[in-house]
């Protein structure tokens, strides 16, 4: 063989080995601790453990703070029981890194292998057809991680192509789902399981007064795991849920100290600034809109209530500051609001539940105008927003496209 043929057959083996359509949502499952908290009781419950019930006026700010994020109820893999096992988990300053990493080294692969085995099962397909595994999670810091801790729990093949990211906060699913998409439409066949899962156990501590931040913490964030099987291509028995049309990153400028986060020896530790965040997001989301659907070239010719939404549920702030900029109809963010009230804010894994949700009110006829065009929005730390443009399946022009 000449070496002038070289380079053509490199560009044939390339070409043979990428998917011919776009990545597709093929499956959603969901898991939570058993341990289900209602928003109205916890402020007792916390005070409570925290063994802080002296604190009254700092108790009574907290019920306030607690009725007007947004959150009815939540679920949580600390009780009161683990609380008390480990008193250092009540002050911060307290040398308790060690304990909670150890708490969540089981319980982030098992809460991970429940919603995995849910979307495998929807999926329909053995386990060992996976070809790629995604992994996020803020619950931890370990080498092997939880990717590697799946593999035996899911029966997924040694051969599996594991990536594991950490620490990416509150855009940590959408980003995994990012790099599902490419890597199932470059690698022909391909199903990738992407798995993101939450233990906020890092991230508890007891109040402190003149520290509203941990407040916030203790009342907004809930524990959660999500997975999704993307693959392009589908066969005639796997079932396509959402096509991912195009995605985008994006840092908001100046925003570098809004969210931040760092593993100190007693825990999560950081800071998120609850005025500035919903404003730089207000600021900056249509711009982050408008770069993610360039690449689309007019296709679409939709405004945004002619979309359906799957937006971060950061905070209530948040979704009210969206509303307020994109001028949605009230009902074009009823998932991400009704996960929100009834999850709280799982960092990553929110998205995930908000996108099942969309399934769930699109599959009874809940959303209105029962829209082909849609959007998932997710913000975290950097300031960063991720952007992905989605098309249902299954809709009525994509059927009559493929009788003809």
């Amino acid at each position: 063989m000449g070496s002038s043929a070289a380079p053509a057959n490199v560009r044939e083996i390339c070409r043979a080995q990428r998917a011919d359509g776009p990545a597709a949502v093929l499956a959603i499952g969901t898991a939570n601790p058993a341990n289900c908290v209602p928003q109205d009781e916890f402020p007792d419950f916390y005070f409570r453990a925290t063994k802080s019930d002296h604190l009254t006026g700092l108790k009574e700010k907290f019920k306030r703070v607690c009725q007007k994020l947004g959150v009815q109820k939540r679920y949580l893999h600390h009780t009161e029981e683990l609380l008390s096992a480990h008193p250092e988990f009540l002050d911060h300053s307290s040398p308790s890194l060690d304990a909670r990493l150890d708490i969540v080294k089981t319980a982030v692969p098992e809460l991970a292998a429940q919603a995995s085995r849910k979307a495998i099962a929807e999926w329909g397909r053995p386990a060992a057809d996976i070809t790629h595994l995604v992994v996020t999670t803020n619950s931890g810091a370990h080498i092997p991680g939880v990717d590697f801790r799946l593999v035996p729990l899911l029966g997924l093949r040694p051969t599996v192509r594991r990536t594991m990211l950490y620490l990416n906060g509150c855009f940590a699913g959408a980003a995994a789902l990012r790099l599902a998409r490419d890597l199932a439409e470059n690698n022909s066949g391909a199903r990738v399981l992407v798995v993101c899962a939450e233990i906020t156990v890092l991230l508890f501590n007891g109040p402190e007064e003149g520290c509203f931040q941990t407040l916030v913490n203790q009342g907004l964030f809930g524990d959660g795991a999500g997975a999704v099987i993307v693959g392009a291509d589908p066969l005639a028995a796997e079932r396509p849920l959402f096509e991912i049309v195009s995605a985008a990153q994006a840092i908001i400028p100046e925003s570098e100290d809004v969210i931040t986060m760092h593993l100190t020896r007693g825990g999560y530790g950081g800071n998120i600034s609850t005025r500035q965040v919903p404003v730089l997001i207000g600021d900056n989301i249509e711009r982050c809109l408008t770069d993610a659907f360039a690449p689309l070239g007019g296709v679409i010719g939709a405004e945004w209530n002619d979309l359906f939404w799957d937006v971060h549920p950061g905070s209530s702030a948040i979704l009210d500051q969206v509303d307020a900029v994109l001028k949605l109809k009230p009902e074009k963010l009823a998932a991400s609001r009704r996960v929100l009230s009834e999850y709280g804010n799982m960092f990553g894994v929110t998205v995930i539940f908000v996108l099942d949700e969309l399934r769930r009110r699109m599959e009874k006829g809940e959303e209105e105008g029962a829209p082909e065009w849609g959007v998932m929005v997710a913000f975290g730390p950097g300031l960063t927003v991720e952007t992905m443009v989605l098309h249902r399946s299954g809709t009525p022009a994509e059927k009559k496209l493929a009788e003809a």
